[in-house]
C-alpha cells in the first residue's frame, strides 16, 4: 500500500466511523474520560489496520512508510478526534523499544501500546536536574541478575495511567555524568512505586511525581547497554520532536481554522493574523521535511531542536491571537468553547518548556549545528 492509497482509504474509513471515534472527546470531559477515549481510538484504528501501518512487522505492524503513521495522527488531530500530546506518546516511546529492547520483549509489548491496551510513560526529568539529564540521580544498583531502583522523577506525563515506564537511572558514580546512565523498562505496578499527580494550571493532572523505593527490575528489562542510557535518551528525544510535533502542527492549524470560523466580525487584525498564519505554515513545512527525512531512513539528531523551537513559538502565537480576539472566553468563558480556549491558552504557556526548554534547544542549535561554542 502506498501513501496515497493509505490516505484515501483512511479518510473514507474515518468518514464512516467519525461519530463513534469522536464520541467521548471534548472540552467538557474529565481527563479520565479523555484517556479512555484515546484507548478506544487506538483500538479501533489498530483493529482496522490503520494504526499498524508504518510499523515493523516484527512488532505487530504491517510495514510501509513511516509517513503513514504520521498521516494517521494528522488526520485524527485535524478532525478533532484526539489531543495530540497524549496520542503522540506512542511515537516517542515505541521506536526506542523497537531499537533497544530485546526483540522478544519488543514483540510482546509494542502491540499493546499501539492498540491502546496499555499506556506508557517516560521517566527522565528529576526535581534537581531540569533539562540536564547528565546530572540525574535516580539510582539503579545491581541485585543478582536484576536491579534495585531508588529515587524520584517529576513531570512524568500520564504516570497515573501508565502500565510501563521507560526509565533513566544512574548506574555509574555521580561524577560519571552521561556515561553512567542505564535505561530500564519498568512495570508501574511493581512494589515500591508511588505516583502523585500534579494539578497543572490548565486544570489537568497530566503530570506526576513518581517515587521509586527499592523497586526490583529484572535484568532482562535493561534497554540497550549498561551505562549506555545516554545514547537511548539521545535516540528518543529526536522522536519527541519529530512525528509528535507533526501531529501538533495539524492540531494548531485546526484550532486556527476554528478561530477564523467563529471570531466576531472585525475582531481579527489582518496583520496579526497574517503573522500567525505564516508561522504556522513555516512550522508545518519544517516538520514535513523532518517526516520525509525519517521516511528515507535518515537518523534524526540535534537538528530537530529547530522543530521544537518553531513549535513553541507557533503554539504560543496561535493562542496569543485567540486571547486578543476572544479575551472574554480566555478570562471568564464558561461555555464549552470558552472553557476549551482558556485551557489551551494556559497549556500553551508550557510550550517553551515541555519536550526540552527553549533555552536548551537554542543552546543545542548554537553548539551542535552552528558550532558557536563560545567561552564557558
Amino acid at each position: 500500500m502506498d501513501l496515497q492509497e493509505f490516505r484515501t482509504g483512511l479518510d473514507a474509513w474515518l468518514d464512516e466511523h467519525e461519530p463513534e471515534l469522536a464520541a467521548g472527546f471534548g472540552p467538557d470531559v474529565t481527563f479520565d474520560a479523555e484517556m479512555r477515549h484515546l484507548s478506544k481510538v487506538k483500538r479501533m484504528t489498530y483493529d482496522a489496520g490503520w494504526m499498524r501501518r508504518g510499523w515493523p512487522e516484527r512488532v505487530g505492524g504491517l510495514g510501509g512508510s513511516t509517513l503513514m503513521r504520521a498521516y494517521l495522527g494528522e488526520a485524527l488531530a485535524s478532525r478533532d478526534m484526539i489531543e495530540p500530546g497524549i496520542y503522540s506518546m506512542t511515537e516517542v516511546l515505541a521506536p526506542t523499544m523497537i531499537e533497544f529492547a530485546r526483540p522478544e520483549l519488543a514483540a510482546e509489548m509494542v502491540p499493546r501500546l499501539l492498540r491502546g491496551d496499555e499506556t506508557w510513560c517516560q521517566g527522565f526529568s528529576e526535581p534537581s536536574t531540569g533539562s540536564n539529564l547528565g546530572s540525574l540521580a535516580c539510582r539503579a544498583r545491581r541485585d543478582g541478575d536484576g536491579w534495585r531502583v531508588s529515587g524520584q522523577k517529576v513531570w512524568t506525563s500520564l504516570a497515573q495511567y501508565a502500565h510501563r515506564c521507560v526509565l533513566l537511572t544512574r548506574t555509574g558514580p555521580p561524577e560519571s555524568g552521561s556515561r553512567g546512565i542505564t535505561a530500564l523498562f519498568v512495570d508501574m505496578d511493581s512494589p515500591g512505586i508511588t505516583v502523585r499527580p500534579i494539578r497543572a494550571m490548565h486544570g489537568r493532572d497530566e503530570f506526576c511525581e513518581v517515587f521509586f523505593d527499592d523497586v526490583r527490575v529484572p535484568g532482562d528489562r535493561t534497554l540497550g547497554e549498561v551505562d549506555g542510557g545516554w545514547a537511548i535518551a539521545m535516540d528518543l528525544l529526536p522522536y519527541e520532536r519529530s512525528t509528535s510535533l507533526w501531529h501538533r502542527s495539524a492540531y494548531l492549524r485546526q484550532r486556527l481554522g476554528r478561530l477564523l470560523a467563529t471570531a466576531p466580525d472585525g475582531a481579527l487584525d489582518p496583520g496579526d493574523l497574517g503573522e500567525v498564519v505564516q508561522m504556522a505554515f513555516a512550522f508545518h513545512a519544517r516538520s514535513r521535511s523532518t517526516q520525509h527525512r525519517m521516511a528515507r531512513g535518515e537518523r534524526l539528531g540535534p537538528e530537530t531542536s529547530i522543530d521544537k523551537v518553531l513549535l513553541a513559538t507557533t503554539e504560543q502565537a496561535v493562542f496569543d491571537l485567540v486571547a486578543d480576539v476572544v479575551p472574554a472566553d480566555i478570562a471568564i468563558g464558561d461555555d464549552p468553547d470558552g472553557d476549551r480556549w482558556r485551557t489551551e491558552f494556559l497549556y500553551s504557556r508550557a510550550a517553551t518548556i515541555y519536550g526540552g526548554s527553549a533555552e536548551i534547544q537554542r543552546d543545542i542549535i548554537a553548539r551542535r549545528l552552528l558550532d558557536l561554542k563560545g567561552d564557558r
